[in-house]
C-alpha cells in the first residue's frame, strides 16, 4: 500500500500509516511517502513502538519513502490490567475511555512563543488526541481555551469526534461570556468553575499541552 503524504503538517502522516497498518493483513508492506526527516523520525519511532519492521530511504532532496511491516491485528491498543478500572468502556471505534484521564485546555495556542506556531501545534494536539486508542474522559476548556470549541476554530471537528465518542467536552460559562461567545459554542456545554474543581481533584490523570 502506498500512501502520499508529502506536504502534510504532522500528526497526519504518522495517523494515516498507522490506520493503514491497522487494516493490512500480516506481511504487507505501508509505504509512506514524506518531504521531510521530521516526518521519517516520527514514522519510525511510530513503528518500532508497535515493533514493527522499518526501513526508510531519501528519493529526491525533499522526498522520502518509509517502509513498515504490517503485522496483523494491533496488540498495542491494550491497556494494562491495573490501568483499567469497572468504569472503562470501548467507543464505536473500538478506543478506550480512561475514567479520571481529564485534558486540560487553557488556551487556543500551544506553548510559548510565536502565536501562529502556537495555533497549528493545538490544532496537531486535538486531532491526535482524537485518534488516540485510549481517550480522556473529559475534556476541561477555559480562559482562551474556550475558543477551541466554538464556531470557526480549526479544533472544532476533532472537539466533535471526541464527543461523539462518549468524551465529555466541557467549557467555562464565564469564560464564554468574558469573550462574548456564549452564541458561538459548537461543541460540547457549559460548565462553572465548581465543576471544574471537582472534575481537576478527582481526576486520576491530567494532561495539559
Amino acid at each position: 500500500m502506498l500512501l502520499d503524504e508529502k506536504g502534510k503538517a504532522c500528526p497526519l502522516p504518522v495517523v494515516a500509516a498507522k490506520n493503514a497498518l491497522n487494516a493490512c493483513p500480516a506481511g504487507e508492506v505501508v509505504e509512506v511517502l514524506v518531504d521531510n526527516e521530521i516526518a521519517v523520525q516520527n514514522l519510525t519511532k511510530m513503528a518500532k513502538h508497535k515493533k514493527l519492521s522499518v526501513t526508510s530511504q531519501q528519493l529526491g532532496s525533499n522526498e522520502y519513502a518509509v517502509k513498515i511491516t504490517a503485522a496483523g491485528a494491533d496488540t498495542t491498543k491494550t491497556v494494562p490490567v491495573k490501568d483499567i478500572s469497572l468504569k472503562t468502556q470501548l467507543t464505536a471505534k473500538g478506543a478506550q475511555i480512561r475514567p479520571g484521564m481529564v485534558v486540560v485546555l487553557s488556551s487556543k495556542t500551544m506553548g510559548i512563543g510565536d502565536a501562529a506556531l502556537g495555533t497549528l501545534l493545538m490544532k496537531g494536539f486535538t486531532f491526535a488526541l482524537s485518534q488516540q486508542d485510549i481517550l480522556p474522559e473529559t475534556v476541561l476548556l477555559f480562559n482562551g481555551g474556550v475558543f477551541l470549541a466554538c464556531e470557526g476554530a480549526d479544533s472544532v471537528k476533532d472537539l466533535q469526534s471526541l464527543a461523539a465518542e462518549g468524551v465529555e467536552i466541557l467549557a467555562c460559562g464565564t469564560c464564554l461570556q468574558h469573550y462574548n461567545l456564549q452564541e458561538k459554542l459548537t461543541v460540547g456545554s457549559v460548565t462553572n468553575m465548581y465543576e471544574i474543581v471537582e472534575k481537576l481533584t478527582q481526576a486520576t490523570h491530567i494532561v495539559k499541552p
